[in-house]
């Protein structure tokens, strides 16, 4: 069940939240509790309820683990080795689910044996979730986090709004939030601002990401070569179709959450605007950022340990980040590249240069959507494809309407013809991608909206607007991009 469809708008989402805020007013503060977790079980069960059972049993464990690292002088075991099976747990039921494929494929590959893959399908969200409970145990074996209800860390995990698509939790910054007496009330202004925001997300989503989507799907998946235009127009099509659908995703999940009076941490803060990468990964999926930087990053030594080690665990964090994405070697690639960029920034940086701000944002700007390539390709050989013509001046293709100006250049350098023939687009491929680079370049993102949020007729009828345009095209919904992390 995605956000972006009429059984979550029209039936999960409203029965829920009545039943929910119904059985606060009488009290039943357990009861509503246990119902929301319930509810986001059946939310992340409809799909393939047969995970449900993946999931209880990783909530079981790692609460149980979370519980011995708390009383580990208890059961005389250290709390570094509790830790250690805990996070083993963790990265083996991910590794088995995410990766087993992708070693086997490889083991064939470099033995020349020839065992079967099992072509395991991937539980949703397990990447999430699997993330979020390392991150409780560590905090745990920190001595920062101390609530250990049952019920409420299953409601930490299982909370529907974050549970297929993030942010990343920290067990710290969710728990107060249940525990408030002044969120079992319902808040109209909360609802009010929940509604706008998760209008605006629903609006990225099927409006704007899923008309790029068939460009972006065409020139990757589906032709076989692509002119100069065609290369670019399919690499800008990904970049814009990433930007609105996981942004649209992370304000709906915020604007949901919030009809709840709880509030997920901010995910994605304009990351297009980015004038070097390190900024960009302050304002790209914050919380995992976030998470990379605090649990890997800097328990690998962080910077302390002199420039080398430093350049040495930039490069793995984001090593073990792009494998986080996805089981393949595209992955692993996009993923060094970043690493690798910012090994190169700091460097930069150590040396006190300082660079134009239009030149800097160009050169971030083209150096994320041209890594994007592989973070989308199915192969290393789409990713080439794209990529290498996207650089190359043997086969431009100009409209037909500058045959006139430019006809004794034709053959020569330019031909003249359909432009974006191979990736199904057409005039309009263009004035998006120029009009959706306008709009994260020079307008606020929907974060500074609700900042200065107020009730008003104008942002009503403007809501009203978006969310009916959001639902009239939801026809030809699309799958989430993050769906299967």
């Amino acid at each position: 069940m995605l956000f972006n469809s009429y059984e979550f708008i029209f039936l999960f989402l409203p029965i829920t939240f009545i039943l929910y805020f119904y059985l606060l007013s009488q009290r039943l503060i357990l009861g509503a509790k246990i119902f929301l977790v319930v509810g986001s079980l059946f939310f992340y069960g409809y799909w393939n309820f047969n995970y449900v059972p993946l999931i209880l049993l990783s909530i079981f464990v790692n609460y149980s683990v979370g519980l011995s690292l708390v009383n580990h002088e208890k059961i005389k075991l250290s709390s570094k080795s509790i830790l250690i099976f805990g996070i083993l747990f963790n990265v083996g039921l991910l590794g088995y689910f995410k990766y087993t494929d992708f070693l086997l494929e490889n083991f064939n590959g470099i033995f020349g044996s020839n065992i079967p893959l099992p072509h395991i399908i991937l539980p949703l969200g397990i990447s999430f979730f699997t993330f979020t409970q390392i991150a409780f145990l560590v905090d745990a074996y920190r001595k920062e986090a101390k609530e250990y209800s049952l019920v409420n860390y299953m409601l930490f995990v299982t909370y529907f709004p974050h549970l297929l698509a993030g942010p990343i939790l920290h067990h710290k910054e969710m728990m107060p939030q249940f525990g408030s007496i002044y969120n079992w009330v319902k808040n109209y202004r909360n609802i009010a601002l929940g509604l706008f925001i998760f209008s605006i997300g629903l609006f990225k989503k099927v409006v704007i990401a899923d008309t790029f989507a068939p460009w972006a799907t065409a020139g990757f998946d589906t032709a076989t070569t692509l002119n100069l235009i065609e290369a670019w127009a399919t690499s800008l099509s990904y970049t814009f179709q990433l930007y609105f659908d996981f942004s649209g995703y992370c304000d709906m999940a915020i604007g949901i959450s919030l009809m709840f009076n709880i509030k997920l941490p901010i995910n994605f803060n304009s990351p297009y605007k980015a004038l070097n990468i390190q900024d960009f990964w302050r304002r790209w999926h914050m919380t995992l950022s976030r998470f990379l930087r605090d649990y890997i990053y800097i328990p690998l030594g962080g910077n302390r340990k002199g420039e080398f080690r430093t350049y040495t665990n930039l490069l793995a964090t984001f090593l073990i980040g792009g494998l986080w994405h996805g089981a393949g070697w595209t992955f692993i690639i996009w993923g060094a590249l970043h690493g690798i960029a910012l090994a190169i920034h700091r460097f930069w940086q150590s040396l006190g240069f300082k660079m134009n701000k239009i030149l800097a944002w160009f050169i971030t700007f083209n150096f994320i959507n041209i890594t994007w390539i592989f973070f989308r390709a199915k192969d290393f050989e789409s990713a080439i494809k794209v990529l290498s013509s996207m650089f190359s001046l043997d086969n431009v293709v100009l409209p037909e309407k500058y045959f006139k100006f430019l006809a004794e250049y034709n053959e020569v350098y330019f031909r003249f013809g359909a432009v974006y023939e191979d990736i199904l687009g057409e005039s309009k491929t263009t004035s998006l991608i120029i009009i959706s680079l306008l709009v994260v370049l020079i307008f606020k993102n929907s974060m500074e909206k609700m900042m200065t949020f107020k009730p008003s007729h104008f942002n009503l009828i403007y809501m009203i607007t978006i969310l009916l345009l959001g639902i009239s095209m939801m026809s030809n919904v699309s799958e989430f991009l993050y769906f299967n992390f």
